[in-house]
Order: structure tokens, then sequence, then C-alpha cells
């Protein structure tokens, strides 16, 4: 799982040079929703009937989308690298809200991990201060931000639904909005170009489809928190191949920046023996 998200923010980036944000997410969307039918038609029956669960999947379905395009576009304007660091305070978050949602517990390593973190997404706006990608930081914030709620929600409310069910429902309700918005912005296109389509195919069935039915499925078992500790590696593995595939360079700011916010999301998940 976290190969394949540190990866393909490096992928990402390049399909974002062929079509707009809202128009990326809707192919990934809909490649992943169709490779995932077949699956979703063997497992069909564990589908929620109750009315009380089905307002609550549709809740978790149009936060999950919002998440995406905020991602997509804070992308269009960002690096890969910083990008993932930002959208990847999402421990911090989960944190925050796990405490009084979740009861999960408080210890001073916690505190200290998330004061940290949020130092370091400070460094890096004062790095951005003065530049124009301003807003794409705090788009990829809010993102963030939406998909700790995303996590708290699912953990406290849909936990015993099947991974790949709620995965599929995820995409398959963010279809319909992602549809409207490309048609009415009238750019609705395909491109028809080689490395465009491979970069679909392994942004959607990797990432989108294996990776996130691979997250639900730990999300069932671990804690909240301890979960989204798992993401840690993640920045560093999209820096990785922002500067290799990508030729991405960073300046004092942004490591400094980056490394406190990791280091922050590494003791808000250190374990006392």
């Amino acid at each position: 799982m976290i190969f394949l998200w540190g990866s393909n923010w490096s992928m990402m980036k390049v399909g974002l040079r062929f079509v707009p944000p809202i128009v990326f997410v809707l192919h990934r969307f809909v490649v992943s929703a169709v490779v995932l039918v077949p699956f979703f038609l063997i497992l069909r029956s564990r589908m929620p009937r109750d009315k009380s669960t089905l307002i609550k999947l549709i809740v978790l379905c149009l936060i999950f989308v919002s998440v995406i395009i905020a991602q997509a576009f804070g992308l269009s304007q960002e690096s890969s690298g910083i990008g993932a660091v930002l959208t990847y305070t999402q421990p911090l978050f989960v944190f925050c809200l796990a405490v009084p949602f979740l009861k999960e517990k408080v210890t001073r390593t916690k505190v200290l991990g998330v004061t940290m973190g949020f130092v370091g997404v400070l460094v890096l706006f004062l790095d951005k201060a003065g530049s124009l990608t301003l807003s794409s930081a705090l788009i990829m914030l809010l993102g963030a931000f939406l998909w700790a709620t995303s996590v708290i929600h699912y953990k406290k409310f849909l936990n015993h639904m099947d991974p790949l069910i709620t995965h599929f429902s995820q995409l398959s309700v963010g279809i319909v909005p992602l549809a409207f918005l490309s048609l009415t912005s009238g750019n609705f296109i395909f491109p028809v170009d080689s490395l465009y389509i491979e970069i679909l195919v392994f942004s959607s069935v990797g990432a989108l489809a294996v990776g996130n039915i691979i997250w639900f499925l730990l999300l069932k078992e671990e804690e909240a928190t301890t979960l989204s500790g798992s993401s840690l590696i993640v920045p560093a593995i999209a820096m990785f191949f922002g500067w290799r595939l990508l030729g991405e360079s960073f300046s004092a700011e942004s490591l400094l920046g980056s490394a406190l916010t990791l280091g922050g999301v590494y003791l808000l998940n250190i374990k006392r023996k």
C-alpha cells in the first residue's frame, strides 16, 4: 500500500499535464470502478440495506471524492513531494479527532508529535508565503483534514462493512458529481496517448483500487491513529520518485518543514514499552 501510494504522486503529476484535475479524477474513478465490478457482483450480498447505514455510507463517499479532488487540484500547482507531505499531515488530524470521537488515549509523546507536525506545516507555509502556490497548500491541507474526517467516520460508523463494498461504493457515488462537473465545465476529454493510459491504469488500478482496499482492510483491525502512522514513509517515497522521475528539487525550508512534519507523525505513532 505504501509503495503504491508513494509512487503514485509522480504518476498523478504527469497525468495532470494531459487533463484538468476534475477530469483526471473522473477517469481514475471510472477505471477503478470498472475493475472492481466483478468482485462487487460476487460480494453484493454484503451491501447494507438499512437506511441509517446507507446514509452514513453516502456521507463517506462524498467526503472521499472531496479528498481526491483536493489532492488533484493542489498537485496541479505543487511538486509531488511537497504535495505528499501536506496531504499526509492526515495522521495529525486523525489524532486530534480520534481522542474526542473514538476515545483513543492521549500521551505526552503524541502531543509532542502533533505540535512538531504542525510546526513543520508552518515552516512549509513560510517557504511558500511569497509564491502563488500558497492556495494549493491550503487546498491540500483541507484534503488532509477531510481524509482524517473520513477515517473517523468510517471507524465509528462503518467499520463492520466489507472493505471492497465500501470502496466500490465510494467510487460509484463519486462518479456522479465528477461527471456532472466535467460536462458542465466543457473539459470532458480523454487523451488518446499511450503514456497517459499507462499512468491512468497504474494510478487507478494500483493506488486507487488496490491501495485503498488494503487501507480499509487494515483500518478494520487497527486503531485509527496507529494505522495512520503507516503513511509516515509515503511522502519520503513520493519525494524520491519526484526527484528520480521528474527532477524535482527542494529548498532548505521545504526539507526542514518536511522533516519536522514526518518527525511529528513518527512521535504520534511511537509506542511506549
